[in-house]
């Protein structure tokens, strides 16, 4: 198991938000957790990332307990958060800048901005890109960390629908490439269902996982997609009515 997540408790200003949550994500899954607005799922982000600290509870990657910051996580928001003033290629060196390390990060980059899309823009600045190449922008840079988990706060979220659809292919198509345990909050049905090897429904005050769906493996597409009304269906319900 590459995380484990045991008992998880968190309280905000006197209010339990997270009460006796348990998760558990194997080596390389995708996993993505749906739930409503305020119900703690970018709580339990913030808690892996290592900003917030939980009240009880533990968080354990290959066996090993993990408290406070840890390279084994890499968090990508929901905006892009690119530096206005630098270039494409310093704004996704920027975790070797601040290690020292940017001359390595760098030749690694290279190798890397035609699979993200980015190749020819190496130089141009984020106000010259489109919504998506940000977004695969700053994806290049959370993945150029090294982390193995990747945690997506609605990475797409901010996009319009066809740039959004664009890149939940996009990353459908990346998964070999990056090769990562991933753990995506969305508020997205659809791309849930798309991306997921299995989808966590976080409900309830405080909230805790209270179902959990495998998607099929096999092949998928937007046709595929298209036909899952009765899964989207079963979703939709549940989270409404919870």
């Amino acid at each position: 198991m590459k995380l484990l997540v045991e008992n998880l408790s968190c309280s905000f200003r006197g209010q339990m938000v997270l009460e006796q949550l348990n998760m558990e994500v194997g080596e390389r899954e995708f996993v993505s957790i749906l739930g409503p607005s305020g119900g703690g799922k970018s709580t339990l982000l913030n808690i892996l990332a290592g900003v917030l600290k939980p009240d009880g509870g533990r968080v354990l990657v290959g066996g090993k307990e993990v408290k406070g910051l840890s390279t084994h996580f890499a968090y990508m928001p929901q905006q892009d958060l690119l530096m206005p003033w630098k270039n494409i290629m310093d704004n996704v060196c920027l975790y070797g800048a601040i290690h020292r390390n940017k001359k390595a990060m760098k030749e690694q980059a290279v190798t890397n901005f035609e699979k993200f899309g980015l190749k020819g823009y190496e130089s141009r600045y984020p106000k010259e890109l489109s919504g998506g190449m940000r977004q695969r922008a700053a994806f290049l840079r959370t993945a150029l960390c090294g982390a193995d988990i990747l945690l997506l706060d609605e990475p797409f979220g901010a996009l319009d629908v066809i740039t959004r659809g664009n890149m939940q292919d996009w990353l459908r198509s990346m998964r070999s490439e990056l090769n990562r345990t991933t753990i995506l909050v969305t508020h997205d049905i659809d791309e849930a269902v798309y991306l997921s090897d299995r989808i966590l429904l976080l409900t309830g005050h405080p909230a805790s996982f209270q179902k959990e769906i495998s998607i099929p493996g096999g092949e998928r597409n937007r046709k595929w997609l298209f036909d899952q009304t009765e899964l989207h269906r079963e979703i939709y319900y549940y989270l409404k009515e919870a």
